[in-house]
């Protein structure tokens, strides 16, 4: 007898994966991340990336399949998954996979949320998918880590892994089976790309694009495909120009990691963002806000502020055009503020240049801490600020809250949701919070459409 392959017990599971019931305490995790992500699509609608991505699937016509979020467009899933991941990740509010390095949820929900309402699946089948496409994300992510010397970064380029990820999901509530799905992993290997030139993207409309609205539109594709009747090849990870050669310098970790499917759900590691910043950046807020705020800090009397951050991270957040993954200018903000870092002020362009902020952004010095090399996933902070009295208020953040490793709690997750949709649509943010996570009992996701949209 042939020897079941890495490979097809990936697909086998991903197949499978919509009888599989989910452990309650992954289920519930899985709709916190529904819950986070749809209201990051809300917010991004109203942003320029956001709104950039609706002005072109609006101008694309297409069979109405599902909805675009923040807008009054229908369109085909393809579409609806792209502007949708898109939005996802217009406002650094999208959640985020430390091990990997990833934003699984902006490119996975969208892709399960657009195949959910063109299949007519059920609330429940968007959860499992949902967490399969996690699953899946991560695991490939893993295996792909690391910077090579022709300008690949298999984690982040972002789009890779969760792009997977989003045909795990697609495939899933297409109803394939193991070898459509094979297939359909075919067709997303062939679209696999990705160059970090991306970071030199100063409005992040092709960053929302590389991070979540290509994986998003590449997995339902890749599913779509399949289910049309194309087929492909039977195994496009394996052997000499597959997949894992290619891409994959951690190859020899990735039969480890699939075979954990099922008793071990990358999901429950996932990130959750209290701010909404860029990554590297969360606990370097949640000090400086303690700091300010618990000492009632006079911004007058700052002479500097020191923070240390993980090498890699602190690369990410120095002195970037955009306020919410510049470093510099949260902390200026966080000072000016009174100890607070509010959504507005960091999607606020304009507040870069005011003299008050400029000023702050020079006392800011950004140091790599090669101590927190290896702590990139429970990405920690230090924060000094030396006050003109000579004295010093530092606080060290060893886990940012939101991380595994210092999880936000419930309530705390769906307040976050009830004030990012309500900002958008003041009447809606409790409803959404109570749809979503009671979603199971939807006897379609398309029933959450009218919390979502301007139809």
């Amino acid at each position: 007898m042939t020897e079941t392959s890495t490979f097809d017990k990936l697909a086998a599971y991903i197949a499978g994966s919509q009888a599989m019931a989910l452990p309650a305490e992954v289920s519930e995790k899985t709709k916190f991340h529904i819950l986070d992500t749809l209201a990051a699509m809300v917010t991004g609608s109203r942003l320029k990336p956001g709104q950039a991505a609706i002005n072109f699937i609006g101008s694309q016509g297409g069979t109405p399949e599902a909805a675009v979020v923040g807008s009054n467009v229908v369109t085909t899933a393809i579409n609806a998954a792209m502007a949708n991941g898109m939005l996802a990740h217009s406002n650094e509010t999208d959640d985020s996979h430390a091990p990997s390095l990833t934003h699984p949820g902006c490119a996975v929900v969208p892709a399960a949320l657009a195949m959910a309402e063109r299949q007519g699946a059920s609330g429940e089948a968007l959860v499992r998918a949902v967490a399969v496409g996690y699953d899946v994300s991560s695991r490939v992510a893993r295996a792909m880590g690391g910077i090579d010397a022709r300008g690949w970064h298999g984690h982040a380029t972002h789009t890779i892994g969760p792009m997977f990820g989003a045909t795990a999901a697609a495939a899933a509530l297409a109803g394939l089976d193991p070898r459509g799905v094979r297939y359909a992993l075919a067709y997303t290997a062939q679209q696999a790309s990705g160059i970090t030139s991306w970071a030199r993207d100063s409005e992040h409309i092709e960053k929302s694009f590389v991070f979540g609205g290509n994986g998003a539109r590449c997995g339902v594709t890749s599913a779509l495909f399949v289910a049309s009747g194309m087929t492909g090849e039977e195994n496009a990870f394996d052997g000499e120009n597959g997949f894992l050669e290619v891409f994959c310098p951690r190859r020899e970790q990735f039969p480890e990691w699939v075979d954990t499917l099922g008793s071990h759900y990358e999901i429950m590691l996932t990130n959750i963002k209290k701010f909404s910043v860029g990554s590297p950046i969360q606990a370097a807020a949640e000090a400086m806000t303690s700091l300010v705020s618990a000492n009632n800090v006079d911004p007058t009397k700052i002479t500097s502020v020191e923070v240390l951050l993980p090498p890699q991270g602190a690369k990410i957040v120095d002195g970037r055009h955009m306020p919410d993954v510049n470093l510099q200018y949260c902390m200026a903000a966080i000072a000016l503020d009174g100890g607070k870092l509010t959504f507005e002020a960091t999607h606020t362009y304009e507040r870069l240049f005011e003299p008050a902020i400029v000023e702050m952004m020079a006392k800011v010095t950004l140091k790599p801490n090669p101590d927190f090399a290896e702590m990139e996933r429970q990405r920690p902070a230090t924060v000094r600020i030396h006050l003109s009295d000579g004295s010093t208020l530092e606080e060290h953040c060893p886990a940012v809250k939101g991380t595994a490793d210092n999880p936000m709690t419930r309530q705390e997750i769906e307040d976050k949701a009830r004030d990012l949709v309500g900002s958008v649509y003041s009447d809606r943010g409790a409803d959404v919070v109570q749809a979503v996570m009671n979603v199971e009992s939807l006897a379609t996701a398309s029933e959450l459409r009218p919390l979502l949209t301007e139809a």
